[in-house]
């Protein structure tokens, strides 16, 4: 058994709209292709033995234990490499749950589906459930643990930290989108222009030179000192001589800290003589060449959180320890105590198991007491020196005892120091008096205070601490969102995603959009390419200043890792025709609709699927829709639309010549067909179908009937405004179209709009792709000997795999059976395929160049046809 192929999926996707993060495996069963798990001594023994876990998949069952009765039925070895995968990742301390498994085309095959949290974790789940399936079924002996070690550090790697887990998972219930922008805690919230960033509990909000004030200790001290906050005395030192001068000042017991860290790192307290003092030295100074030494205030731990200026959450903070029993060893009362369900590898739980460091080490030499010490029942043996969660401390949550004087007392230095979100250290016997009676302390102001103590205490009450970021963020009624429309279908995508675009753009909007030739922010070409994917849809929801996008999504992103965005407001669905089958294990005209349908799928409940009613697949993709649907036709009295209508249904249709809407009883007229540029004068049908499409987009879209009727008449078909599609060039005696339709829809679609014009003669340039199937190539022939007088076969640069005469040689059959009369000339090259066509064209004829190149092709007519108006002006 082997994996032949692995997609990662980002977004809804073929597979799954509900589960966008799933691996979408292929798998060659090969000499298991004829076996099944009871086949196999022994199997399931091993199974329960390796994975117990397993116990809780209910599977097909449905009940707790069903996995295991699947399996000791019989099942598919791909159905075991599936929930071992989960079962990995679960263990590393990864939620997934959401798998499937089913043949695929090929004999042998099975597609195997798996959810996932973190993409490489994931990725290497695959290949360790592959190894542990294979050695199950052999009967060897596996070591798993290095897997889950393995997984355990990819996920601390990759997985955000619980403070910006706790902040994205308030922002998505809200509905706000959020987008990573790089491998650490760097988040997107919102869309286009209302994003804001965050950082861990930094935030865009969050100023500077407060950060740089609260990580110089000696300046918060300084600033709180003078605004009557009490703080320790103490002093910053450099060298061992200034800090024997400062021990000789401050007396004993004191604190040694960096003067620029964080997070308890290079800190020793409770310091009682010259040599620990010269070690906390030492230690501070791999962290920062300045020193605190300050008094060493006794109490508890206190930290007290404050953002947009109003107290949040307060905690007690309790270094990691260990009772003793009176029997067992410090290193087994620190092995017991890391099995607690609640401690795990660094963020995965709600505490850290604490690690025996050398910090430890040392706490543990300074009490004469090593690993093998046994404690007295009752003993508490603090092994670090500070409260940290990281460093396995545990913490209460005190928010309801913290008295008013201390409330206020944070919430000014938060302003003082000028924090958004600010976490404050106290030293203090007791929370519920004021601090000033205590005799306590403030210690530190921290910038990216964490939250893990507060959303998940040891003991006491959580605390939804990332409530008041994102209230700060997104204040009430706020926009986070842009519009979004997104595109798909077979033909028409990238005109009706321009025309949208324009109509957007006319409304005052900054839009933003992907096409197959690029994506455009504010019309402007940012990147050139095929840029229909989720890496598209994302450059430009990440965009700060549009606030409006328009998508084209194509097959292949889908197919490919998912939609880049989770929902839109509009879907639209052009239509569905053969094109690409046979690619990426999509063989069928209805396996293709059902890639395309992701789009209707995620538009919102509020918003908008725009279906072809003339196209059976599309139309049936509105059944099971959450959303609204609204339909167009090139026929008004297309029974689906008139039902449609008749129980409230918005539609557009073409009739009577004129571009209108159907909506309730009424019908409202938008603009004669005939005076829209992009139908050539009512020639170009298929183009009525893209503007019927953009119409109502722009319609549900609140834009002004008469807005839309202007953007349609200035919407102006040109290799600028529409490159590759439609772009007509009139030479004196000729003309020439230039289109990218590259199928055998789009080649009939331009075959009608050729057949409604008045030439002596029609020359068509065309190409098979080589990606298509040998009977795809074969049908476009047919189609191209039926549409022309004399066809030139060209080739494209990228042959995709294939050779030459793979391509050519189905085309020119086809060519032959529709037209046998005709005598098709190769001529490899595009560019010497055009000007061949160009030098020998006819009076009144016309070219079409189905292009791969557009660019190259405009350029290249472009030239020919200055060299021409030349030539007629001099005579």
């Amino acid at each position: 058994m082997n994996i032949v192929d692995l997609r990662i999926m980002r977004g809804p996707n073929y597979w799954s709209v509900k589960h966008p993060k799933i691996i979408v495996l292929k798998l060659e069963l090969e000499e298991l292709s004829q076996k099944l798990t009871n086949d196999v001594p022994n199997f399931l023994s091993s199974l329960k033995k390796m994975f117990p876990g397993l116990l809780k998949h209910p599977s097909v069952e449905g009940v707790e234990g069903g996995f295991f009765k699947t399996v000791e039925a019989g099942t598919t070895f791909a159905h075991i490499l599936q929930h071992v995968a989960l079962e990995l990742q679960t263990m590393a301390g990864m939620e997934s749950g959401y798998g499937r498994c089913y043949p695929a085309h090929e004999e042998g095959h099975m597609v195997v589906l798996y959810s996932y949290q973190e993409e490489r974790a994931g990725k290497y789940a695959a290949y360790a459930a592959l190894r542990v399936t294979k050695a199950l079924v052999q009967g060897e002996k596996y070591k798993l643990s290095d897997d889950i070690r393995r997984l355990h550090e990819i996920r601390e790697d990759e997985f955000f930290g619980p403070s910006t887990y706790s902040i994205i998972s308030e922002a998505v219930s809200r509905g706000i989108p959020y987008i990573r922008l790089n491998s650490h805690s760097l988040i997107q919230l919102g869309y286009g222009r209302y994003q804001k960033r965050i950082q861990a509990t930094l935030t865009c909000k969050t100023a500077f030179f407060a950060v740089e004030i609260a990580g110089d200790k000696r300046a918060t001290k300084a600033i709180l000192g003078e605004s009557g906050v009490q703080v320790p005395k103490g002093t910053t030192v450099y060298d061992e001589e200034e800090l024997k001068k400062a021990v000789d000042w401050l007396g004993f017991p004191i604190v040694i800290k960096p003067l620029d860290g964080n997070h308890g790192k290079g800190a020793t307290i409770n310091i009682n003589s010259l040599k620990e003092a010269q070690k906390g030295f030492a230690e501070a100074r791999k962290f920062s060449s300045g020193i605190i030494v300050e008094q060493y205030v006794t109490g508890s731990d206190f930290r007290l959180l404050v953002i947009n200026g109003r107290f949040v959450a307060a905690a007690m903070r309790t270094p990691a320890m260990v009772t003793g029993d009176g029997s067992s060893t410090i290193r087994q009362l620190i092995n017991q105590e890391n099995k607690n369900p609640k401690r795990g590898i660094g963020h995965e739980k709600p505490l850290t198991r604490i690690q025996i460091d050398k910090h430890t080490r040392s706490l543990l030499r300074s009490r004469n007491l090593t690993t093998d010490s046994v404690l007295k029942k009752g003993e508490k043996l603090y092994l670090k020196s500070t409260a940290n969660i990281s460093t396995g401390g545990t913490a209460t949550d005190v928010t309801d005892l913290v008295d008013p004087y201390n409330i206020l007392m944070a919430e000014r230095i938060a302003g003082l120091v000028g924090l958004d979100v600010c976490g404050i250290d106290v030293m203090t016997t007791d929370i519920a008096i004021p601090l000033n009676e205590t005799k306590g302390a403030v210690l530190e102001v921290n910038a990216a205070p964490g939250f893990r103590m507060h959303i998940s205490p040891t003991y006491g009450l959580p605390r939804n601490v990332a409530e008041p970021v994102v209230d700060m963020l997104f204040p009430h009624k706020q926009p986070f969102r842009i519009p979004i429309i997104a595109v798909t279908g077979t033909n028409g995508k990238t005109t009706t995603t321009r025309l949208i675009a324009h109509m957007v753009k006319s409304n005052g909007y900054h839009v933003g959009y992907t096409t197959t030739d690029g994506i455009y922010i504010q019309d402007k070409l940012m990147e050139k390419g095929d840029t229909t994917g989720p890496y598209s849809a994302e450059f430009v929801l990440k965009d700060p200043t549009v606030n409006f996008a328009v998508l084209e999504c194509a097959r292949g992103g889908l197919l490919r890792s998912g939609l880049g965005f989770q929902q839109c407001d509009i879907g639209i669905v052009t239509n569905v025709s053969s094109d690409h089958l046979g690619m990426r294990d999509i063989h069928t005209l209805e396996e293709l609709a059902k890639v395309k349908a992701v789009i209707p799928k995620s538009v919102s409940k509020e918003g908008y699927a725009i279906l072809n009613a003339d196209d059976d697949l599309v139309y049936a993709m509105a059944e099971g829709l959450k959303c609204k649907v609204a339909l167009f036709s090139m026929d008004e009295e297309n029974p689906r639309v008139l039902q449609h209508i008749a129980r409230g249904g918005l539609a557009a249709v073409f009739e009577n010549g004129y571009i209108s809407f159907f909506k309730n009883s009424y019908k409202i007229r938008i603009d004669r067909v005939g005076d829209i540029p992009l139908t050539f004068g009512g020639k170009a049908c298929f183009n009525i179908e893209n503007i019927l499409a953009a119409s109502l987009a722009a319609y549900i879209s609140h834009f002004d009937k008469e807005n839309i009727k202007t953007s349609l008449r200035t919407f102006i078909p040109s290799p600028d405004k529409t490159p590759g599609r439609m772009n007509l060039f009139k030479f004196p005696d000729f003309d020439v179209l230039i289109d990218y339709a590259h199928n055998v829809a789009g080649m009939k679609a331009i075959g009608e709009f050729i057949n409604s014009l008045d030439v002596s003669q029609k020359v068509g340039i065309v190409a098979g792709v080589g990606d298509r199937r040998e009977e795809d190539l074969y049908e476009l022939g047919q189609v191209v000997g039926q549409l022309f007088d004399k066809v030139i076969v060209r080739l494209d640069t990228d042959l995709r795999g294939k050779k030459a005469e793979d391509i050519t040689d189905p085309l020119i059959k086809g060519i032959h059976e529709s037209g046998p009369e005709m005598n098709p000339e190769l001529i490899p090259q595009e560019m010497r395929a055009i000007a061949y066509a160009l030098e020998h064209a006819s009076p009144g004829s016309i070219i079409a160049i189905f292009t791969e190149d557009i660019t190259e092709a405009v350029k290249m007519v472009e030239s020919f046809k200055v060299i021409q108006d030349r030539k007629v002006l001099s005579e």
